[in-house]
């Protein structure tokens, strides 16, 4: 027994319910990785703290000759880089981010981008300086990184802006330019709430 072609006004109707289904599954999807996003902004209070990588600096590591202070001798900030850090303060602002202390590397493009983002906030601290291609300072360094992270109690949030080498050894994620990752102390030592893209 042969079967019955549908009609039109059903195919219509099939259709609609197809393309409703669509949407709603797409707007789903939309919301699902800005839900992530706003619970890492919802962590953003009182003794909270954010590790931001330096904002954009084309290429990677730095140039033989490296001196701390002379910038000429450093992989530094692109144009973009300086629009990106200036958006990482905007959004603090933006959002009534409560900002305690800003701590930063040595390195100049870690000090462009807390001074664009944070301008009069920046301090240095050596503890988050990069320590790209020297493995034997790799486990000093971010022991006692660590055990200045856990101390952080506040008033407000601690913003430190380092290097995708001290980030990852700090929390095992590896963040884009211009990432932050929120973390909040735990025992001694911290713990990963969420991310903050660029």
């Amino acid at each position: 027994m042969s079967k019955s072609p549908e009609s039109p006004a059903r195919r219509g109707r099939l259709r609609i319910a197809a393309a409703a289904l669509a949407a709603s599954l797409c707007g789903a999807l939309a919301q699902a990785q800005p839900a992530t996003d706003e619970a890492a902004w919802a962590a953003l209070q009182d003794g909270a703290i954010v590790l931001f990588r330096h904002a954009n600096a084309p290429g990677g590591g730095d140039p033989s000759g490296l001196k701390i202070g002379d910038c000429s001798t450093q992989r530094n900030l692109d144009d973009a880089g300086r629009d990106q850090a200036r958006r990482i303060g905007e959004r603090f602002r933006e959002r009534r981010v409560p900002v305690g202390a800003v701590w930063t590397s040595q390195w100049c493009r870690t000090r462009d981008t807390a001074a664009l983002a944070f301008p009069g906030q920046p301090r240095d601290e050596p503890k988050f300086n990069s320590f790209f291609g020297d493995a034997v300072r790799r486990e000093t360094q971010t022991a006692q990184a660590k055990a200045l992270l856990s101390r952080w109690r506040g008033p407000g949030v601690l913003v430190v802006t380092t290097h995708q080498v001290n980030i990852t050894a700090l929390t095992g994620v590896y963040p884009g330019s211009g990432e932050g990752v929120v973390l909040r102390p735990k025992g001694d030592g911290v713990e990963v709430v969420g991310r903050l893209p660029p």
